[in-house]
């Protein structure tokens, strides 16, 4: 099988994901049928548009300023992966993760680990195809899953399901436990901070994430027997940041020393504190959970590749959201304030139509 790497070193990651050609559809048209229920998100893929001139510069803004931050987190979470541990990166948002912390780990502690990314559809299945790849593969390693941040933990909930599912049919023992950097919803079995602050790779889409877009689950496109599906954007070679960002961080962890004592477990409290700003927040804009994006992270995301109805912000003059208020007007998005938050930032996104 030939090694799919996207812009990223072929040392660095490999993606079981399966290159694509797939007619964009619309943000509009997208949405309108993920609303409907007549297609699911995953079977389609919207056209992605560079960052403007103006937006990147905040964007350098904000790495400068969150560098040190990050790189520190980053050089923590190192710490959580013993010699006989495989990455195994959640695309997209995993996977610069994956790739830094891998070079952590083989330049402070002298391992080098592998590093897949694989696909995990909400609501429908994690790629089994690869699972059952990484896990012959590797039969004496431990599979630790890494993703960069909650949001509502969504997507954690769904790996315990989707992991056990897949230990019964295989009768296998992988551990569904995740690994992330900033869980804003206290729902991660492990990560290095609550906190809700612009995580870097979080503010780009593809340019910062080795040039793949988010994964694809088509069966008009992929059969049983494919990996999950990707865009790989070659176009925007020029445009990549994805190594430099890769670089940057490992460059500023070389100055720092781990923090043993940064680890957070599950945090029941958060949670209750979560579910009761979610119930509120359904109640007042009569949304639904699956509109609902809580943190920066998420919020930028409804930003750049949905139809948000508002942004919900703490602290307008937060320097931790310039980024946002930048995208928000760009696109006409009334951002407000709201000081009791629990959050940096909220993103709502706009109902089209039935709530599913």
């Amino acid at each position: 099988m030939s090694k799919f790497h996207g812009s990223y070193l072929e040392t660095d990651v490999q993606f079981l994901l399966k290159e694509i050609e797939i007619e964009e559809t619309k943000v509009s048209k997208k949405e309108k049928e993920i609303q409907s229920g007549r297609k699911h998100y995953s079977e389609m893929i919207s056209k992605e548009y560079l960052p403007s001139a103006e937006y990147l510069e905040v964007f350098h803004n904000s790495m400068k300023r969150n560098l040190g931050r990050f790189a520190q987190d980053i050089l923590n979470f190192a710490t959580l992966f013993p010699k006989n541990s495989v990455i195994v990166s959640l695309a997209r948002a995993g996977t610069p993760i994956g790739v830094i912390v891998k070079r952590v780990i083989a330049e402070r502690f002298g391992i080098d680990l592998p590093h897949y990314s694989i696909s995990i559809i909400r609501d429908r299945e994690i790629d089994e195809n690869a699972l059952k790849y990484i896990s012959k593969k590797h039969k004496d390693l431990e599979i630790r899953f890494v993703d960069g941040w909650t949001g509502k933990g969504v997507i954690g909930k769904e790996l315990m399901r989707f992991v056990k599912s897949f230990n019964f049919k295989n009768r296998m023992s992988i551990s569904s436990k995740l690994y992330v950097i900033s869980d804003i919803s206290g729902k991660a079995d492990f990560s290095v901070s609550n906190s809700d602050y612009m995580i870097p790779s979080s503010a780009l889409n593809s340019t910062i994430s080795g040039l793949v877009s988010r994964t694809v689950l088509n069966r008009n496109i992929l059969s049983k027997d494919d990996f999950h599906g990707c865009k790989f954007y070659k176009e925007f070679q020029k445009e990549d940041l994805s190594l430099w960002f890769v670089e940057q961080v490992v460059k500023e962890s070389r100055k720092l020393k781990p923090n043993l004592n940064s680890f957070l477990p599950k945090n029941l409290e958060l949670e209750k504190r979560v579910e009761k700003f979610l119930a509120d927040t359904i109640t007042k804009y009569k949304s639904s959970r699956n509109y609902i994006k809580p943190g920066i992270a998420e919020t930028t995301r409804v930003l750049l590749r949905r139809i948000p109805e508002i942004v919900l912000v703490k602290d307008r003059n937060s320097l931790e959201i310039s980024h946002l208020l930048h995208l928000a007007s760009e696109k006409g998005v009334e951002v407000l304030e709201v000081e009791s938050l629990p959050y940096s930032a909220v993103g709502v996104i706009k109902m089209l139509g039935p709530t599913k």
